[in-house]
């Protein structure tokens, strides 16, 4: 099958009930609709199962390393989607993003160090310090007209003596930032000025609906040899039960420490993830193109759908298929709890970082599952 001209089927809802999963597994039994842990309902492109049946077929599954097609592959898509020419030997393959983040924090300085972040965040970027006996400092982003943004003086008033790594997610999860070049910028001269290795997860940044991801390790070699760019095709192609993902560290010398922190701990990526990954990066772009289209359209749905809602409010992601919606005014004592008894299942704020009343929803389903979920929290909200 060309991938080129396949079919892309955004529309039909899969049944996931009929086999094991975190995401449906969650509510067995219930009438609840998952709208939380960040996996799309959507099948991977035909070119990465057409792989994987390839590979499969072939039956012999032992050992390998990444092959020449494989990295290939990665530093195409890579350049293609970000403008950033990476080499071969910057890269670090991995099982996770989230292992990667915690092996960062093991080179940041010594036990009882300190580990950056803004927050609200992904949850294990709060526990990763902890992980590896850092300790956490953090920053609020702050909303103003409609867009989240760096609070630059808490900033610098969180960091002290002790900060040696920053963790950046970037596109943002939950909010949905793409953060632009200035942004970049000014966090990249606080990390210089105090001599801060950068650790960014980077894991959506294909799924980027408006703007333009930049790298911050692009912004000029200087930033490039104190950063470890995580990336993987797990968020883009919908894989991400088959762990493979990388990390690019252009420093020899931090890559090799790196690798050391990494060494009798951390193991080799699934095959079938690193076969996936080939696919996904060198034909699975069309498949890309498309869905960020229905993300898009989702997207909109979800922006009427919240606006309607008394007491509810979100802003419009730039990337991601999450939206990050504000309940406070409708005065929930527990948001996610609220909506799961009435049938939606939501993220709870509070596991990102931020105070009771907020909550995290997927958008990335069939429409028809999506206008469901909405239309369910609506009749909750139209019950009280």
């Amino acid at each position: 099958m060309n991938p080129a001209t396949a079919p892309f089927d955004f529309t039909t809802p899969i049944d996931r009930t009929t086999t094991p999963g975190e995401k449906w597994g969650k509510y067995a039994g219930r009438d609840v609709i998952p709208m939380w842990v960040a996996d799309m309902d959507f099948a991977a492109p035909s070119a990465v199962l057409d792989a994987l049946h390839s590979r499969i077929d072939h039956g012999v599954f032992g050992y390998t390393d990444a092959w020449p097609g494989l990295v290939e592959a990665v530093i195409d898509g890579i350049e293609r989607d970000h403008r950033w020419r990476i080499e071969p030997d910057w890269i670090v393959w991995l099982p996770g993003v989230v292992t990667g983040f915690n092996v960062a924090c093991l080179l940041a300085g010594e036990p009882g160090d300190s580990v950056f972040t803004t927050t609200p965040v992904y949850p294990p970027f709060l526990q990763a310090p902890g992980n590896t006996i850092r300790q956490l400092q953090r920053a609020d982003m702050v909303e103003r007209a409609g867009r989240w943004e760096w609070d630059w003086d808490a900033v610098d008033a969180a960091m002290d003596p002790t900060t040696r790594l920053v963790l950046l997610c970037n596109p943002h999860n939950p909010i949905g930032r793409v953060f632009t070049r200035d942004e970049l910028s000014a966090l990249a001269q606080r990390a210089e000025a105090r001599d801060l290795i950068i650790c960014s997860d980077e894991i959506h940044c294909g799924l980027v609906l408006d703007g333009e991801h930049i790298p911050i390790a692009s912004l000029d070699e200087h930033i490039a040899r104190r950063t470890i760019t995580l990336m993987a095709p797990s968020k883009t192609w919908n894989i991400p039960a088959l762990y493979a993902s990388f990390a690019i560290i252009p420093d020899a010398t931090l890559r090799v420490r790196y690798k050391r922190a990494m060494r009798g701990l951390v193991p080799h990526p699934n095959v079938l993830g690193l076969v996936a990954t080939e696919a996904a990066y060198r034909d699975g772009n069309p498949w890309r193109e498309a869905l960020l289209d229905t993300l898009r359209e989702n997207r909109q749905r979800v922006l009427t759908a919240i606006d309607a809602m008394p007491g509810l409010r979100t802003t419009s992601p730039e990337a991601t298929y999450l939206a990050w919606i504000d309940c406070r005014d409708a005065g929930l004592e527990n948001a996610a709890d609220f909506f799961e008894t009435h049938g939606v299942g939501l993220s709870n704020g509070t596991y990102f970082g931020a105070p009771e009343g907020w909550v995290r929803l997927n958008f990335g389903c069939p429409a028809q599952t999506l206008e469901a979920g909405l239309a369910r929290m609506a009749a909750a909200l139209a019950s009280r």
